[in-house]
Parts: structure tokens; C-alpha cells; sequence
């Protein structure tokens, strides 16, 4: 028996002695003259869903710097300083945004900041000139918003050529995070440029898109784009603000602008967790948003949105658009693809969503300004014959059949499609199949010598690419 309690005990030593514990000292160790002497100092990043004024990320003042401790985690962190809110983010010494910071977790890992500039305090809102694009305007500073009982700043970018197309009626987005979207003047961390992407489609032959830009709420943020309650975050509003998208904004656009109103032609997109109400939104109310555009969703926040999934039924039509760094995270591009493997089994249609993960990405501004263009050419390619060559020319080039000639099969991959076809040189089709899926291993061992033609359906567009039979 006490040799029973001694390898107990050894074991126990062994176990604490091994164990790492990822934790970080962040430190500041100057700040600018000009920061308010009552202001406290607060660290907003992917470890707190970067809300700027948690109260448990406020840095302690000892001294001359200020320190905080973060909680124990694994792969990389990223945050900025603020003084309790957006406006209030930390910038260069003259002024601009500044990028992410960054750290990899690691035992008793210290770093030290210097705060060079507040981004509010470098000039008043007058002296700041706007961005924004002149058919970029302001419906309303305080639309009022029944089912929350506040009121909120709602914007409207206008195409090009609305003005003079009198009778011409136009696709919609509705997007989250509004004050981030068209004007430097009133972001946090950079402006999307959504209103000059637009412009520059718009003159290479794009049929031209309102966005309706929401602002976010500040501090009920969090809340306003969560669906659900959260342990750490508080009872979720998310239901009553989509409420206030489907019940009162959208009736409102369609009744005061020329648009389309069948969710064809309306798609809703958010970063984060922007993303995550826009994706709650668009399989809540298929029959009014058709397309989704998700920039970095935070789907780690909760496990809520799978469940809601698991039992709900699921529209297959609806378009999904995946964007985000591959470095986020560590569990961004695993969620997303948890996320899109669970709507596939739910019955949503394979060709209909697009996962697009690069290398240098991050959850930044920059980064979801850089990706728009493609999300919202994605999003509109079935309604926007500007882009249907295009489109299939991707998927030309993105569509191998290994090997060719073949003799026993031969391996296809490419995007995600529905239905495949063989047809043989004089049009007679010897082989079909539903796949919904991106990769198939066609048998070609009963196919006689010669040229046929393989027709893949992905949807919104059909291909066809030449195949040789050739048995050895």
C-alpha cells in the first residue's frame, strides 16, 4: 500500500512538472502625453471576442506602466489597446490604424507595448475629412429599432448609375459593422472600401448592388449579434436585431429604393461575429436572404449555431461564402469547415458554398477589404451575367480529370457539383450521376475506345471537358 501512495505521488510531481501553462504577461510601458489621466487602459483581442471594454481585460496601473495577465491558451494571440471602446483605439503617432498585434502562447511568456498615438485624439471629427464616395449617404443617424427599443445609424450605398436608371431595380446586401464599411472617418480599425470596390465592378460591367450598412451597437455589440445567451458575454439579442432586419429595414429599402426583394437578389455578410449573425439570419429566414457572405465568423464563441443547425431545416439553396486566414486561429479553419460539412449533411447543396482560406490572412479590416470584391462576385454570379464567364472559366481551369487518356478511370477534381454527364462524340450519354461533391472517380473500364465529353453541373453554371478512353 505505501508503494501504491508513492507512485501516487511521484506520478502527481511528474504530471505538475510537465504540465505547461500558456501564460502571458502583457505589459505597457508608455503611452501618450496626451491620454486622459482618467482613462483606463483596456486589451481587446481574438482571447476576449475583441470586445474593447471588458471589464476583466482592464490593464492595472503600477507605476508607470500598466499590466495585465491574460489567461492561459494555445496558438496565437492577437489584440490592440484601447480606452474602453472602438473610437478610443490605440494608432500610430500620426494618427493611422495600426495593425494586429500578435503573440504565440507560451510558458511565462512576458511582452512589453508602447502606445504611440489614441486614434481620437489626434484630431477633432472636423478636421478628419470623409472617404466615403458621394453615393455613399446616411437614411438615418437614429433609425429606430422597435424589437430592441433603441435607435441606430443606418447607411445606404447607391450604385453609379441609380440616379439616371430610373427604371432599373438592383440586388442587396445588408452588412453588419456599418461604420466600418465605407468611411475611414468613422472606422476603428480601417475602412472595407466597399463603395470604391463596387465603382471600379461597376465599370468593368457589374449590374451594380445597394448595400445597406447597419452600425454595430458599441457596447451591445456582443449581445446584439449573438443569438444566444453566453456565460461570459450575457443574455443574446441576436433574434430581436434580425427581427429588426427582416420586420422593419428591409421593408423599408424595398419601399423607399429600387430594388429586387426575393432572396435571389438579397444577401446579408458580416465579419466575426458580424458573420456569425448573418449566418444565423440567412438559415432563419431563407425566404428573405439568399446569399451569406462570411468574413472570419467567430464560431468558436459558442457552441449554439451547430445546434441550431443539427435542428433546424435547411434551405439547400442558399449561397454561403467562406473567407478567412488559416492563422486566425487555431480553430477557425477546422469550424468552418465543422460549420460546412454540417449544413452539406442537413441537405445544403455542395456547389452552393465556397470556402476560401488564405495563408496571410487575419481578423483585420484590411484583410476583409482585400477579400470583398470576390465574396460579392461569388455571391452574385447567378444574377449578374457579368460574371458567368468568368466564373466558368474558373472552373475550367479548376477542373482536372487524372488520368487522361484513361483506360480503367480516371480522378476529378474540382469545385463542388451537383450532377455529372457522359456523352460520346456524337451527343449519345452512356453515363450520369449525382455526386454533390468535388471529387469523383468516374470507371471507365466498360467505355469502348474513343473521345467523349464530361458535363458537370455545378448549379449556377455547367462545364464540359474532353476525356480520351484509350485500353491498353
Amino acid at each position: 500500500m505505501k508503494v501504491f501512495y508513492k507512485w501516487i505521488l511521484l506520478s502527481s510531481v511528474f504530471l505538475m512538472g510537465n504540465c505547461v501553462v500558456a501564460q502571458v504577461t502583457v505589459t505597457v510601458k508608455t503611452i501618450p502625453a496626451n491620454t486622459p489621466q482618467t482613462d483606463a487602459i483596456f486589451i481587446a483581442g481574438n482571447f476576449n471576442n475583441w470586445n474593447p471594454g471588458d471589464a476583466k481585460y482592464k490593464l492595472v496601473k503600477t507605476d508607470s506602466n500598466y499590466t495585465i495577465t491574460l489567461p492561459s491558451g494555445t496558438g496565437v494571440g492577437q489584440y490592440k489597446f484601447t480606452r474602453g471602446s472602438w473610437p478610443k483605439v490605440e494608432s500610430t503617432i500620426g494618427g493611422a490604424n495600426i495593425a494586429n498585434r500578435s503573440f504565440t502562447y507560451s510558458a511565462n511568456l512576458s511582452i512589453e507595448n508602447n502606445i504611440a498615438g489614441w486614434i481620437d485624439l489626434l484630431n477633432s471629427p472636423a478636421d478628419t475629412a470623409s472617404t466615403a464616395l458621394n453615393n455613399v449617404s446616411i437614411i438615418s443617424n437614429s433609425f429606430y429599432m422597435p424589437q430592441l427599443n433603441r435607435s441606430r445609424r443606418v447607411w445606404i450605398y447607391l450604385p453609379s448609375d441609380y440616379k439616371n436608371a430610373i427604371t432599373k431595380r438592383y440586388s442587396v446586401m445588408y452588412m453588419q459593422d456599418g461604420q466600418n464599411l465605407f468611411d475611414a472617418k468613422t472606422s476603428f480599425a480601417g475602412e472595407w472600401g466597399v463603395d470604391e470596390s463596387l465603382v471600379k465592378l461597376e465599370k468593368a460591367g457589374d449590374l451594380g448592388c445597394i448595400i445597406v450598412g447597419i452600425d454595430n451597437g458599441g457596447a451591445k455589440r456582443i449581445n446584439e449579434y449573438s443569438p444566444y445567451g453566453h456565460v461570459q458575454y450575457g443574455s443574446g439579442e441576436g433574434k430581436a436585431y434580425i427581427n429588426f432586419l427582416v420586420q422593419t429595414l428591409k421593408p423599408f429599402i424595398d419601399s423607399a429604393y429600387r430594388t429586387y426583394s426575393d432572396p435571389k437578389h438579397t444577401a446579408i455578410a458580416g465579419s466575426s461575429l458580424g458573420a456569425n449573425i448573418s449566418l444565423f439570419a440567412a438559415l432563419s429566414y431563407p425566404q428573405v436572404f439568399g446569399k451569406v457572405g462570411l468574413f472570419s465568423p467567430a464560431l468558436y464563441i459558442s457552441d449554439s449555431l451547430y445546434d441550431f443547425a443539427q435542428k433546424s431545416a435547411i434551405d439547400p439553396g442558399i449561397l454561403a461564402y467562406y473567407v478567412a486566414g488559416s492563422n486566425e486561429s487555431t480553430t477557425m479553419v477546422s469550424n468552418i469547415n465543422k460549420y460546412n460539412d454540417l449544413l452539406k449533411l442537413k441537405g445544403f447543396l455542395a456547389y452552393n458554398s465556397s470556402v476560401v482560406i488564405h495563408a496571410d490572412g487575419a481578423h483585420s479590416e484590411w484583410f476583409w477589404k482585400r477579400e470583398f470584391a470576390s465574396a460579392y462576385q461569388y455571391l452574385f454570379t447567378d444574377v449578374n451575367p457579368a460574371y458567368v464567364k468568368e466564373f466558368e472559366g474558373r472552373l475550367e481551369r479548376n477542373t482536372n480529370l487524372v488520368p487522361n487518356p484513361a483506360s480503367d478511370y480516371t480522378e476529378i477534381k474540382t469545385w463542388p457539383f451537383n450532377k455529372i454527364k457522359v456523352l460520346t462524340d456524337n451527343g449519345k450519354e452512356v453515363f450520369s450521376a449525382e455526386v454533390n461533391a468535388g471529387y469523383y472517380k468516374l470507371d471507365v473500364s466498360g467505355f469502348e475506345n474513343g473521345t467523349y465529353y464530361v458535363e458537370f453541373d455545378f448549379g449556377r453554371s455547367k462545364i464540359t471537358k474532353k476525356l480520351m478512353v484509350l485500353h491498353k
